[in-house]
């Protein structure tokens, strides 16, 4: 976030200096060549850091030109201050930071709204807060002792009922169908930590049964278990049986371990540039974000496929051992840049991984069954997202991809292993297609233009051609429009065409009489009435309209408007 402000307020300046260009990955030759030797990575990865800079000034450069034409429309007819809105605007949705925006300001004599800036982030922030899962109508209070996590090794325990709260209020009792959330003093479930989402399951005491939804922390050793009761009535005191749905947590931790197996594959195959940089583990899926400049080619991704399907195949058993963190370091496990620690971690070694994580693993590596990634793509500068599936999830994907491939075989009446060469052939026939109707049509706006031209009306020695066109589209108009130019020489010249439910025009007006004609003026006048608006130079412009009822009338119109001009 940092090299990125102090970057893109560099790459500003040499564009102010005239370069309109990426110029700023290329002083990296020169910054290995002064400071190579003190740092030895930076001639290593020299060659990617040119590739990080000069996609992030293109990226720049297109956000800059849209930025700055916000900036100079909101700053035009004399404001003073720029609104907080705008300024909000810029930097949520087009990338272009609060202090960009207060330079540029600042150059011309002005201020920015920062407390109407910091009103706007803030009504995001609590938007964005009121749409979250976890939300609560305040803050959980609990003072008593921690609970103990007994989950590493057990789903079922007995515990008993510390605490319970209902709409973040501590009560005594929750009854039926009462939603809340129970404290008890051991716990096998687990709460949402370091991107595994917390257990679900069933309290249970007597004929009280408390449905678990989720399980998030209250504080780092108080697990706070979310849901309804289903049926009874639980009491602080109870003695409870807290049971986790295995099947929830069976899966959760298929996609948790093939998510170490898959980080590792990721640096082995994209390089040791990768890093974490959040994740998501669920039953479902495992969603992984992290560090990495280009999209991940199909080549990639079945090769981190392959790698980390071998590790299941090996069936390692998984080990984990908790020690002090300097040990932890001397051990080579991988640790988290910004994650918070304490003094005692969990080392973790699933196959040839080694990682510092609480969450909870399966016993062996084999227990994934099959890994497939099902997506990937970008999510923010320089981070890439990588989505995959584990076990019966795996599965049922690749079945469906076999039923999806099998369909589309049966369509085209070729085997699955024909459909590629098939779909090869029909792309082909169709691009020729295309240019065969490109061709007629272009006959078909020729043989219309020549019978136009006798349709051709002389006012004030300037021929003017208002017509309606039949089946052409936007390059067969322009195409009409240089011919009819070429065989009247002084004219202005009005085209329209119904496609479906738009309509659109064209204005042609030759050189010698745009002094009197724009264009583009006369293109907005007629667009206007159907519902349009477009644009383009003095003597060629284009528009489009959603009201092909009203074109004829708008064509209708025309002669009065040009009479008026000349």
């Amino acid at each position: 976030y940092v090299q990125r402000r102090i970057t893109r307020r560099a790459i500003r300046h040499g564009y102010k200096l005239g370069q309109k260009t990426p110029f700023f990955h290329k002083l990296v030759p020169d910054l290995v060549a002064l400071m190579g030797a003190a740092y030895p990575s930076l001639a290593a990865q020299a060659d990617r850091i040119m590739d990080v800079l000069r996609v992030e000034e293109e990226r720049f450069y297109e956000t800059l030109e849209v930025g700055m034409q916000i900036l100079d429309e909101a700053l035009a007819g004399g404001v003073k201050v720029l609104p907080g809105e705008v300024a909000f605007k810029l930097h949520d949705t087009y990338g272009f930071p609060l202090d960009l925006s207060a330079d540029v300001c600042r150059e011309r004599g002005l201020t920015v709204d920062e407390a109407g800036f910091k009103a706007a982030m803030e009504k995001q922030k609590a938007q964005g807060r009121a749409a979250g899962k976890f939300k609560m109508d305040k803050t959980l209070e609990y003072s008593g002792v921690g609970n103990t996590f007994v989950g590493y090794d057990k789903l079922e325990a007995p515990a008993k009922v510390v605490a319970l709260y209902l709409d973040g209020t501590p009560v005594a009792e929750l009854k039926v169908g009462q939603q809340g959330v129970v404290v008890l003093d051991t716990t096998p479930f687990y709460a949402e930590s370091g991107g595994q989402v917390g257990d679900e399951g069933v309290i249970t005491s007597g004929s009280a049964r408390f449905a678990v939804g989720d399980t998030q922390k209250i504080k780092a050793d108080v697990f706070g278990h979310h849901g309804t009761v289903a049926q009874g009535t639980l009491a602080v005191g109870d003695s409870v049986s807290a049971s986790v749905d295995l099947e929830q947590r069976a899966a959760t931790q298929r996609n948790h371990s093939v998510t170490h197996l898959m980080h590792k594959a990721l640096r082995e195959v994209l390089g040791g540039h990768v890093q974490q940089k959040g994740s998501l583990v669920n039953a479902e899926r495992t969603r992984f974000d992290f560090a990495h400049n280009a999209p991940v080619t199909d080549a990639e991704i079945r090769e981190i496929e392959a790698r980390v399907n071998a590790e299941i195949l090996a069936n390692a058993a998984t080990q984990a051992q908790v020690m002090d963190i300097e040990s932890a370091q001397k051990t080579g496990a991988m640790m988290l840049f910004g994650e918070k620690y304490g003094e005692s971690v969990r080392v973790l070694d699933i196959g040839s991984s080694r990682e510092l994580c609480g969450g909870t693993h399966v016993a062996r590596t084999g227990d994934i069954g099959l890994f497939s990634i099902t997506a990937e793509g970008g999510v923010a500068s320089g981070v890439r997202r990588i989505e995959a599936v584990t076990g019966f999830n795996a599965l049922t994907y690749m079945q469906e991809m076999e039923a999806m491939l099998g369909g589309v075989a049966g369509s085209l009446k070729v085997t699955p292993s024909e459909v590629h060469a098939r779909v090869g052939a029909m792309l082909s026939q169709v691009r020729d297609l295309e240019k065969e109707l490109t061709a007629l049509k272009g006959k078909l706006a020729s043989a219309q233009g020549d019978d136009l031209v006798l349709q051709a009306q002389d006012i004030q020695g300037v021929k003017l051609l208002v017509a309606q066109l039949e089946g052409a589209d936007a390059k067969t108009l322009r195409d009409t429009m240089d011919k009819l130019k070429d065989k009247l020489k002084t004219a202005v010249i009005v085209l329209g065409v119904v496609d479906g439910a738009k309509v659109q025009i064209a204005v042609g007006v030759t050189p010698d009489t745009t002094a009197k004609v724009k264009a583009g003026e006369l293109v907005n006048f007629v667009a206007g009435q159907v519902g349009g608006k477009g644009g383009g130079k003095p003597d060629m412009a284009m528009a489009g309209g959603t009201d092909p009822a009203k074109l004829a009338a708008a064509l209708a119109s025309v002669q009065g408007w040009v009479e008026t001009k000349l």
